[in-house]
């Protein structure tokens, strides 16, 4: 029988075993995957964006853009 859809192959109950596995790997790998990106970067990566929020650089470069109009209101 060939299978017209994925409702059939998924309500087969002899693929079920093997479609939980194949997910399951996929998973894993997924996460290992995630994993060694995470750990690869250098912690410099991390603390400039940890610390990005507090720089007071990116302040002063937003209010020298600004035109000035909102204060003058």
């Amino acid at each position: 029988m060939i299978p017209q859809s994925f409702r059939d192959i998924l309500s087969n109950g002899e693929n079920a075993g093997l479609l939980q596995t194949i997910a399951l790997l996929l998973f894993i790998i997924f996460f290992l995957g995630i994993l060694y990106f995470v750990f690869s970067r250098p912690k410099k990566y991390y603390d400039d964006a940890a610390n990005a929020p507090l720089d007071d650089d990116n302040i002063k470069d937003e209010r020298d853009e600004d035109d000035g109009t909102a204060d003058k209101l």
